[in-house]
């Protein structure tokens, strides 16, 4: 792994659990070092317009020229349920900002809600990067609040905030309360998936169902298991572009208003100072990042993301580099669907990620600067670990080895990724005959034929519906069990796909098979009846047949059709890298420099 960026200190501390207020001796403004001058400050006519429009909205000059202008980036939206509160955190951040002396502005953005939008907001996380870097770009704007949380909205808004590299923080939407039915206590996704199966095996009817619906989530907020989103917030805060504790507040909890506000506080000192994102973004945060992930057994869409970001910030981040860190840092975090007990809101009073990163400091890089501190070590300082069996020692792990594997073979020569930890353990080193879907739709209409012969050993594989298969790589690496096989108790498979699958499933699932099987890689190739190993201590995905034969059906095989002719789509398509590169636009993840618009 490789960086672009040089390190340099800077920030100064912050309190332990809610972030950082200005420094005793804080830099003084510079009106003419603010980027925003440009806009407000000089003697020609368009500056003479823009000040004029800004009385328009009704400011008066002392409530903003000569100060550090803050956009925060708001992924609210009516139909996000992840971030419905957060059209109230903004408020909470333009309170930090004023009394830091900065003026807030708002901008509202693409919302990239998981459970609604369609085929997958993973088509349209490209998207939000490119409306926050050129929005970033474009206004007269000297730092940046980035307000998200669901799974696509954080790498988004953090790509397209290094693509500008200004100064930024991130504001984490937080997990929801813990959901309840009857006398057991639910994680969002991890126990949809699991009850779903029940009521296909005859196990619970619609009643219960009915009764599942309205509790399984009980407030504002993003999954509260080790899904993506949690996952990904965890990440940010790890990188150090959040105040200390921010990703594991629950969204509800007061806490969650006070540590938004500390963030509009802290934006400004980063403005004043010129903290950049270059100065955090660094290689060695980034190697932090992917441990962070692995030990607390988190997504494997973190694995996609990671590298995009890095990329962004002009670091070279590769699935060799998670190999690497997952043979060295255990499982510690006693959280579903990797853990077995706990959800979010035990895991943040447990200690948060700050407790979680103070067990593997000597796996981190402590001496390099966050928003909120010089350097990591000392905003660990006063990091503790409240519960045991939440996050636990590294002599009682959830698992001796980070939660996610990278495997290689003839069947993913740019590789392929599992969530070893939440398969079933017999499933690790398998081999069986392959049942082939050429799509999702035919996969959900078939499953249950019993023409098919589906047995507990078959390996079930899913194509085209990769980056530019799915279109946008939806999450169906999931596949369902056979109504059959779970009515004889049949609980888990051996899954194959070019797809993802949600942070919050289970299962013995391989991802991400790369190249995708819509641009000819090995998986077009698979038929029924093929046989395919799986060995997850060695590393390989191996399908058992000869090279001849592979290179002969590789002569016969056509190209499907283009998915989209025109509109976004297109673009997409046109542009999307695949999985094993972090699924970024070919234009954007290029390096290269973007001039800063002329205002005047």
């Amino acid at each position: 792994m490789t960086d672009a960026n040089p390190t340099t200190p800077g920030a100064g501390p912050t309190t332990p659990d809610e972030g950082a207020t200005p420094d005793e001796g804080q830099v003084p403004d510079a009106p003419r070092q603010l980027r925003s001058h440009q806009w407000y400050g000089t003697e020609g006519l368009r500056s003479f317009s823009h000040r004029a429009r800004t009385r328009q909205l009704g400011y008066l000059p002392e409530e903003h020229l000569g100060k550090p202008v803050i956009a925060i980036l708001n992924t609210w939206s009516d139909i996000n349920p992840c971030h419905v509160h957060l059209r109230d955190r903004a408020q909470a951040v333009k309170r930090g900002v004023w009394q830091a002396g900065g003026f807030p502005l708002e901008f509202p953005v693409s919302t990239l809600s998981e459970t609604f939008q369609k085929p997958t907001p993973m088509l349209y996380r490209n998207m939000l990067a490119m409306e926050t870097e050129e929005l970033l770009r474009s206004y007269p704007v000297d730092g940046a609040v980035l307000m998200g949380g669901c799974d696509k909205s954080t790498p988004a808004l953090l790509m397209g905030a290094a693509s500008v590299d200004l100064p930024a923080i991130f504001v984490p939407a937080g997990p929801m309360l813990p959901g309840h039915w009857r006398n057991e206590v639910l994680g969002s996704g991890t126990d949809m998936w699991k009850y779903w199966d029940d009521k296909r095996a005859g196990l619970i009817g619609d009643c219960e169902m009915t009764e599942l619906e309205s509790g399984l989530a009980r407030s504002p907020g993003h999954c509260m298991t080790m899904g993506t989103a949690s996952t990904l917030t965890a990440a940010a805060e790890a990188l150090g572009v959040t105040v200390p504790g921010a990703s594991s507040i629950p969204a509800v909890d007061s806490g969650h208003d006070r540590m938004a506000a500390a963030s509009g506080l802290r934006i400004v000192e980063l403005v004043r100072r010129d903290r950049k994102l270059s100065d955090i973004l660094t290689a060695d945060a980034f190697e932090d990042a992917v441990t962070t992930v692995l030990g607390l057994g988190g997504s494997t869409n973190a694995v996609i993301h990671l590298i995009a970001m890095a990329g962004r910030a002009g670091v070279r981040l590769t699935l060799d580099d998670f190999d690497r860190i997952a043979r060295t840092v255990p499982v510690l975090a006693n959280v579903r669907p990797g853990g077995r007990t706990y959800l979010m809101e035990d895991f943040h009073f447990a200690g948060g990620l700050p407790g979680f990163l103070s067990r593997i400091t000597d796996l981190l890089h402590l001496d390099r600067p966050t928003v909120s501190h010089d350097s990591m070590r000392e905003q660990l300082t006063s990091a503790q670990v409240h519960n045991d069996d939440v996050i636990r020692t590294r002599q009682n792990p959830v698992a001796a080895e980070g939660g996610v594997a990278v495997l290689r073979g003839n069947l993913c020569p740019d590789g392929a990724v599992i969530k070893h930890i939440a398969a079933e353990p017999h499933l690790l080193k398998h081999t069986g005959p392959a049942v082939v879907f050429d799509d999702y739709r035919t996969m959900q209409r078939t499953i249950n034929d019993p023409e098919l012969g589906i047995t507990a050993d078959t390996v079930l594989v899913l194509r085209n519906s990769g980056p530019k298969g799915g279109p946008g790589m939806p999450e169906y690496g999931m596949l369902p069990i056979p109504d059959h096989l779970l009515k004889q108790g049949v609980r888990d498979m051996l899954r194959i796909s070019d797809a993802r699958m949600s942070g919050t499933s289970y299962g013995a699932c391989v991802l991400h098979v790369a190249p995708e099987s819509y641009i000819g890689g090995p998986l077009a190739l698979v038929r029924t009846g093929d046989t395919i190993t799986l060995d997850v201590e060695s590393r390989v995905l191996q399908l058992n047949v000869d090279d001849e034969e592979l290179a002969r059906r590789r002569a016969e095989w056509t190209a499907p059709p283009e998915r989209y002719e025109r509109g976004y789509g297109a673009l997409y398509n046109e542009q999307i890298t695949q999985a094993d590169t972090g699924c970024d636009f070919a234009f954007l993840a290029r390096p290269g420099k973007v001039q800063d618009p002329y205002a005047g």
